[in-house]
């Protein structure tokens, strides 16, 4: 029975699947509303006065008991007969652990980037991540190096390097050059660390078999990173703050204050499970490149939610992104393309060979 089960459950990989296709778009449509909302919504709660940047690290995890549905209930609605945390082992228990702590520091990086940069800012230095993600790709999952893949780099690279050129014209009042610059390497060590875990999870996600699997370990890894948050918030007194906070310095007002606290967590955890899904579907580099692709829509929303400026050199450095993301997506169309064209050669000589055999 339970290799049955494993059999079936290792179908959600295949594209031959009928439930790969949908869960893709689904996994999609998770990374896109989570990571727009959650990117714009964190920019609000440091806009009106909110200071806590442990607090900002700990919804980013803290959501985390909303996948105890995705875990439990396909398995109550008779979707599949695999029982939840089948197969968890105590290795993967661990690595859970190790990566969950690795993308708790992750998310601190994040925060005290977001807190310092405009939302446009640092959703185009966060491109940068692909630079990472390819060379960790490489090294890790044996990536292969292409012009696309060297063009895309190159060009998100160039993208990254004149924002922090042009940071005297993207400052806010009252925000230092010294503090813009903790604000630029934060978010790139954030996009370091994420372009890390992202083929540390495709390695790992190579020996799960199943979605529910795959849920299961974000559930580990979250708990770790809440836990991290959790302590760093208690240290700092932020648990007690948060009422202080919410009554007299949140310029909006207690109630906008918990919403806004309560939407964060939510929004993230649908960013955190959509690229979990679509790291586990396709592989690191897509997942990093669809990642990128939304970064634009980051942009485009601080610039109409927050009135960010997009001058000149931001338009560029917008074209750069666009063009990097453009480039690799025509390299992977060409690879596809190429693969379909040795799989009918491969198809074709066999044909023959079996003609060849069934003649003699």
């Amino acid at each position: 029975m339970e290799n049955s089960t494993q059999v079936h459950d290792q179908d959600h990989k295949s594209k031959t699947s009928k439930r790969y296709l949908p869960l893709l778009v689904v996994n999609y449509l998770l990374l896109f509303v989570g990571s727009v909302s959650s990117s714009l919504l964190s920019k609000f709660y440091f806009n009106h006065k909110g200071s806590s940047r442990w607090l900002s690290t700990w919804v980013q995890s803290a959501g985390f008991p909303l996948l105890l549905f995705t875990i439990y209930l396909p398995y109550l609605l008779k979707c599949t007969e695999r029982r939840p945390f089948t197969c968890f082992t105590p290795k993967i228990l661990i690595l859970s652990i190790f990566i969950g702590l690795m993308l708790g520091l992750n998310n601190l990086l994040f925060s005290w980037g977001n807190s310092y940069l405009p939302v446009s800012t640092s959703s185009l230095i966060l491109s940068s991540q692909l630079v990472f993600n390819l060379i960790f790709s490489f090294i890790i999952v044996k990536q292969k190096i292409t012009f696309s893949n060297l063009n895309s780099v190159i060009l998100l690279t160039l993208s990254s390097v004149l924002l922090a050129l042009d940071s005297r014209h993207d400052r806010s009042n009252g925000l230092t050059r010294a503090k813009y610059f903790i604000g630029f390497f934060c978010t790139i060590g954030a996009g370091l660390l994420f372009a890390l875990y992202l083929p540390v999870m495709e390695m790992i996600y190579k020996k799960v078999y199943c979605y529910q699997m795959v849920m299961e370990m974000q559930l580990v890894m979250e708990v770790a990173a809440t836990a991290l948050a959790s302590t760093g918030m208690a240290l700092d007194g932020g648990f007690s703050e948060m009422k202080t906070e919410s009554q007299r310095v949140f310029d909006k007002g207690p109630t906008a204050y918990w919403v806004t606290v309560f939407f964060n967590v939510l929004t993230w955890q649908l960013c955190f499970l959509g690229t979990a899904g679509m790291v586990f579907l396709t592989s690191s580099l897509t997942g990093g490149i669809c990642m990128t692709a939304l970064l634009a829509m980051n942009v485009l929303g601080g610039v109409l939610v927050y009135g960010d400026e997009f001058g000149g050199v931001k338009a560029v450095s917008t074209v750069l992104c666009c063009w990097g993301f453009c480039s690799y997506v025509y390299g992977l169309y060409a690879k596809t393309k190429e693969e379909k064209r040795e799989e009918e050669k491969t198809n074709q000589r066999t044909e023959m060979v079996h003609r060849v055999n069934d003649s003699v």
